[in-house]
């Protein structure tokens, strides 16, 4: 059995602890668990759900730094003015399970050799199991002059990847009158990887409403070799592009930003030229990568630094009583919430199989999906497997430009990751696709 250590005044403690960045003024102490969460994001907070309507109460520890729980889809949206930032968060402590402890921490080393993890508030946590739920880090100081350039009040800079930049995407789209608009996708893996060249869309639109689209010229610089990574929805959107006009640049990845002078730096990735571009607005999805607390692990993680998990089962490849779900673990999938949803039941299904001293039998086919916002009133809703496979869930052409999937972006999707996938009950739509299975079938003959 393992010993339970009591919580009490322990939050604030470590709020303390945090705003005065000092151990000298906080006790340290041991706490034991059943399974330690680290990180209270999507994946986190909905596999916390599920843990803990099995194991029962003070069973599940989550460490959770974080005061509020952003619902990152809807940041495109909100840079192009169709929703709020505010509408887009939730309290934390609104959305993480009553029965498991949050402690309100950073996880700062991870000792798998140990089973525990130390954190910002010098504590440690003993577990049984760990589940790795950090997510991805933004990395905009690793360009120079990028964070300079999105400071400047009323720049030309933004970015919807982070809440402190995203409500300066309007602002800029608003203010912006002619000369280039560019779009950067980095060198690097990204959390939502269709975020990038779905802002491009929803500008271009804004731009043709507001009767400036033959004064601006709208560039998507990507630093992949494709516009889109499965090649049956690339195909529905090359003639997009075509269409309204939008440049696409492969194998270019922005290094620098010259603020004072509108400039961006880009290098091709295939020869390594470097050339400039004069910008009259610049968005910039920044490189990511898992925390540095987590890749200076060596034993948890692998050469690209994400977690070294099987990637059919979620289970370390080394220490089997560790797991990871999301955009942290070293799966080959797209980095999505939808993801992290699919995964979700194969986690939970075998950390219990661990628990239980039983064998793996739940596994994860790497489906992502990416509803691939068009503008202000379509979207094309890709779904597909770690083949790159299409695995849609509708009985329609899911590559095509539809109405019904921006209403299903914009106003369901909220509602269910709110309502059902931070609970612990929703598991992506395969049962749903299994049960209109026979409509496709039909309509195929």
């Amino acid at each position: 059995m393992i010993s339970r250590l009591r919580f009490a005044n322990r939050r604030s403690q470590c709020a303390s602890y945090i705003r005065d960045l000092s151990t000298s003024h906080t006790r340290s102490e041991k706490y034991d668990c059943k399974v330690l969460v680290v990180g209270g994001g999507s994946g986190g907070c909905a596999m916390a759900a599920k843990l803990t309507k099995r194991l029962g109460k003070n069973n599940v520890i989550i460490l959770e730094p974080a005061e509020k729980h952003y619902y990152q889809p809807m940041f495109t949206l909100i840079g192009g003015g169709m929703k709020r930032l505010e509408q887009s968060y939730k309290p934390m402590a609104d959305v993480l399970p009553k029965k498991a402890k949050w402690l309100k921490e950073k996880a700062v080393e991870f000792d798998p050799d140990q089973n525990e993890v130390q954190t910002s508030c010098g504590n440690t946590i003993k577990y049984d199991l760990l589940l790795i739920a950090t997510g991805l880090q933004l990395k905009y100081h690793t360009i120079p002059g990028l964070l300079d350039a999105l400071s400047i009040p009323n720049g030309k800079v933004c970015s919807i990847y982070s809440p402190d930049y995203v409500d300066k995407v309007y602002d800029c789209l608003r203010s912006t009158t002619d000369g280039n608009v560019i779009f950067t996708f980095p060198h690097s893996p990204v959390k939502c990887p269709g975020a990038p060249q779905k802002i491009v869309y929803i500008s271009e639109h804004y731009f043709r409403k507001v009767a400036r689209r033959n004064d601006v010229n709208i560039v998507y610089n990507t630093a992949l070799p494709v516009l889109f990574g499965v090649k049956h929805y690339a195909d529905a959107l090359w003639p997009i592009v075509k269409k309204r006009n939008i440049t696409v640049n492969t194998r270019r990845n922005l290094i620098e930003v010259k603020p004072g002078q509108d400039i961006a730096v880009f290098e091709n990735l295939d020869n390594g030229e470097r050339f400039e571009e004069k910008y009259s607005m610049l968005h910039v999805t920044p490189p990511m990568c898992a925390p540095d607390e987590l890749t200076k692990c060596k034993q948890l993680v692998n050469e690209a630094g994400f977690v070294n998990v099987e990637k059919s089962t979620l289970q370390h490849v080394k220490y089997p009583n560790v797991f990871a779900i999301g955009d942290s673990s070293g799966t080959p999938n797209s980095k999505t919430a939808a993801s992290a949803a699919a995964q979700s039941p194969v986690v939970f299904r075998n950390m219990i199989s661990v628990l239980d001293g039983k064998p793996l039998t739940s596994f994860y086919d790497g489906y992502a999906s990416c509803p691939l916002v068009t503008g202000y009133n379509r979207c094309i809703l890709a779904e597909f497997d770690y083949s790159l496979t299409p695995l849609e869930t509708f009985p329609v052409a899911q590559n095509k430009e539809r109405y019904s999937m921006f209403i299903m972006k914009k106003d369901l999707m909220p509602i269910l990751y709110w309502k059902m996938m931070l609970p612990g009950y929703w598991n992506g739509p395969a049962l749903m696709r299994n049960l209109l299975s026979p409509l496709k079938l039909n309509k195929s003959k």
